[in-house]
């Protein structure tokens, strides 16, 4: 499981610059063509052969300076709950500000360990500026610039140093498929949980995850066996009344990390919202297996054609990655959960499915063929081989000639014809063109 790092600060102190050279590193691998506006406010570094997550709380205050106490210590509440360090990033051209003030007592009170980053520092005269901020009471003090990064390597050390020793999972002997319910507040996880474990609860075990807040509940019924991953989410805390989106994509990212598929849970009279976006792409970018449920199916109005033109719809939101399952259930009723359960057992099967190498060379070196990368500068790219990678997801690399011409479009022509014949329903591919 990864550490999770929250930046918190008042805003316009440069948390976002920090958190983009941070993500830096990853990005280029990651994906830096669509989705990562979606979730901007998440990503992966690593930093000395540690990984680690970031989170970002910066993008989400609303409003201009006039931002009110309230709003500011309603996330950095939330992030001291979620994340393992905090890095608190404060502007040495303005100094202690009010607004630092408050946010340095929340974090005076926490007992988890809090950096304070001293931002825009970028020569001797500021080193000394810096000095006033031992007056927040947090201690030590980094001092960098997020613009040029000098100074990030010392922030980095620390931060690693800081991180709590977590102990080595114990290997189960079977070790069950994890699935994980996600959605924003209010789709009907919790009913949805609690239709499939039933009233009495099911529970075999309750085998704590090695995080706060995600239990893993064994399930054992109807001939499937699987850990169901509780989100948070679900456990509703009366004092959260923030930002939803905010709320919601803080408390998935711990439980898509944790799991191998994803049941989104979306909520039929509310249709599929830029919230429930966030979270797919989240679990995309995690390269996570993903069902999606419209749930609370019972109190839309029907007519013959309303599933298809529904399906439809998320589908055009979810362009590139369609293939995945979408099913109409409603937990109240228990309408369709076993079908549910179904295609979610067949995701993961789908997600750890080997392709031998003679049978993927056979279809897919017929398919270049009849139709072939397309020409650049009069350079023909030929592909003479391909085969799956030995990775926990379904990876392919293709080798050719000149690489460098093969284009995503064409990637994704390549994708296509695999999804075509071999079933890859709600996983996610990932291609590679390498050199020969």
């Amino acid at each position: 499981m990864n550490n999770i790092v929250a930046i918190v600060g008042r805003p316009n102190v440069g948390k976002s610059t920090l958190f983009n050279r941070l993500i830096q590193r990853r990005e280029a691998i990651v994906d830096s063509v669509s989705g990562v506006t979606r979730d901007r406010n998440y990503g992966k570094s690593e930093w000395n052969g540690k990984e680690f997550s970031v989170i970002d709380t910066g993008g989400y205050v609303r409003g201009s300076d006039d931002v009110f106490e309230g709003e500011i210590r309603k996330q950095v509440e939330l992030a001291i709950d979620e994340a393992d360090v905090i890095i608190f990033v404060v502007d040495v051209e303005e100094g202690i500000t009010p607004m630092d003030d408050i946010v340095a007592r929340l974090l005076r009170k926490v007992t988890k360990p809090v950096l304070l980053a001293v931002n825009k520092v970028d020569n001797a005269m500021r080193e000394k500026d810096a000095i006033e901020f031992y007056n927040l009471g947090l201690g030590e003090y980094y001092t960098f610039a997020s613009i040029s990064g000098s100074g990030t390597g010392d922030l980095l050390d620390a931060l690693i140093e800081s991180f709590p020793v977590k102990p080595e999972p114990v290997q189960e002997e079977v070790v069950l498929p994890r699935f994980a319910v996600v959605g924003r507040p209010n789709a009907g996880k919790s009913s949805f949980i609690n239709a499939l474990i039933g009233k009495e609860r099911f529970m075999v075990t309750d085998i704590a995850g090695t995080t706060r807040d995600a239990i893993d509940t064994k399930f054992d019924r109807f001939g499937f066996e699987f850990n169901l991953i509780d989100t948070a989410g679900i456990r509703r805390k009366a004092k959260v009344k923030e930002d939803l989106e905010f709320y919601s994509v803080m408390r998935s990212v711990r439980a898509i990390e944790h799991a191998d598929i994803c049941i989104l849970i979306i909520d039929a009279t509310r249709g599929f919202e830029g919230q429930d976006q966030s979270i797919f792409w989240l679990a995309e970018k995690n390269r996570k297996g993903v069902v999606i449920l419209v749930n609370k199916w019972d109190l839309v109005e029907k007519d013959t054609m309303s599933t298809r033109d529904y399906e439809e719809k998320i589908r055009k939101e979810l362009m590139p990655f369609t293939d995945v399952p979408i099913l109409f259930v409603s937990a109240l009723t228990k309408q369709r959960l076993l079908k549910a359960l179904e295609a979610t057992v067949q995701v993961f099967e789908n997600r750890k499915q080997r392709i031998p190498t003679s049978k993927f060379n056979e279809f897919m070196l017929k398919v270049i063929e009849a139709y072939p990368p397309p020409a650049t500068k009069g350079k023909y790219v030929k592909i003479k081989y391909c085969m799956q990678l030995p990775t926990p997801t379904p990876q392919f690399v293709f080798f050719a000639n000149m690489p460098q011409y093969v284009k995503e479009p064409y990637k994704r022509y390549l994708e296509n014809k695999i999804r075509e014949n071999w079933d890859f329903s709600g996983v996610p591919i990932d291609i590679y063109i390498r050199e020969k």
